[in-house]
Parts: structure tokens; C-alpha cells; sequence
């Protein structure tokens, strides 16, 4: 199913796997994949890191908040960069447009994914700390999600096809109607 549903927008964490599950994703649902963060690069000719470095995180968020209000994709799934739900203009402009996926990973998971904390070019504060990072924007991330998947424990087969289960669910309640 979930052809009636324009785009799948996955949130999260620096290390949810989003870029990951959305390539899977984007072949499971039949759709084109977009990942946020690779249009920044490619737009700003710079690594993310870099932008950071050299303009501050602030400067990052929003670049990334331009790039999300300047996506206009049906038929896709959206990796977003961790710092997409800064945005609420960013966030209601891919609500309008998609379902948005909250890739919920518990912080220890991520932090023995995230060996690169330091140059991975992040949108935080300079003297936050990751466990820092991922307290704030838990909450951004479950006030956007129309869909949240808990994610720990998981393979990235059978995240992707919790996803798929939920959006179905969406689009036979949408049917019902």
C-alpha cells in the first residue's frame, strides 16, 4: 500500500539510521529517496562539518531549515538531517507533503554508533555533549512524529517493515473514513 501517502519523512537522532532505512524503505515502497543532509552538501559545495566550523552551528540550522522549505517531492522518502525539528516552518512545510517517521533510538544505542561525534558535523552547541544533544531534540522529534517506531533491538529489515505496517495502518484508517 501507501501510495496514497505523498512522501515518508523519517526524523531522528544523529545515528537512527535515517539515511539507511530510508534507502530501504524508498525500495520497499517503490519511491525515490532523498536524504536532506547530501542536498545541503551538494548546495553549500562544503561538507557539513565544514559549515559548522566555519559559521557556527546556528548557520547550519538554517541552511537546513532553506533546503527543507525549498523541497517540493511527492512519491519520495525524506532522510532529514538530526536537526530538521529546529524547524517548526521546515517541520509543517514536510507534514503537509508526508507522514513524518520518528526513528526512536535509545541514547546508548546511538552512542556506539556515533564513533565521530566530533566531525560529524552536527548542528549543537559547541560545549553540549551528545547525551545533552539527545534530550533536547527528543522531544521536537515525538512533538512532529505522526508515526513513531521504536527502533532498538531492531534489524534495519525489521524497522523497515514496522514502518510499512504503520503507514498501512494510516492509509486503511484514511480509507475508512
Amino acid at each position: 500500500m501507501t501510495r496514497n501517502i505523498p512522501n515518508i519523512v523519517l526524523i531522528g537522532m544523529p545515528g537512527a539510521g535515517k539515511s539507511t532505512i530510508g534507502v530501504l524503505l524508498a525500495k520497499a515502497t517503490a519511491r525515490d529517496f532523498v536524504d536532506t543532509d547530501l542536498l545541503i552538501q551538494s548546495r553549500e559545495e562544503r561538507p557539513l562539518q565544514h559549515i559548522v566550523d566555519t559559521h557556527g552551528h546556528m548557520v547550519l540550522r538554517d541552511i537546513e531549515e532553506s533546503v527543507l522549505l525549498d523541497l517540493h517531492v511527492h512519491g519520495h522518502v525524506i532522510a532529514t538531517g538530526g536537526s530538521a525539528a529546529y524547524s517548526h516552518a521546515a517541520m509543517m512545510h514536510l507534514k503537509r507533503n508526508g507522514i513524518i517517521v520518528f526513528l526512536d533510538v535509545d541514547l546508548a544505542t546511538l552512542e556506539s554508533r556515533i564513533h565521530d561525534y566530533a566531525t560529524r558535523g552536527l548542528a549543537k552547541r559547541p560545549e553540549q555533549s551528545f547525551a545533552e544533544l539527545f534530550a533536547e531534540r527528543e522531544a521536537l522529534y515525538r512533538k512532529y512524529a505522526d508515526i513513531t517506531v521504536e527502533c532498538s533491538g531492531l534489524n534495519q529489515d525489521e524497522i523497515c517493515d514496522r514502518i510499512v505496517a504503520a503507514l498501512n495502518r494510516v492509509e486503511a484508517r484514511a480509507e475508512a473514513r
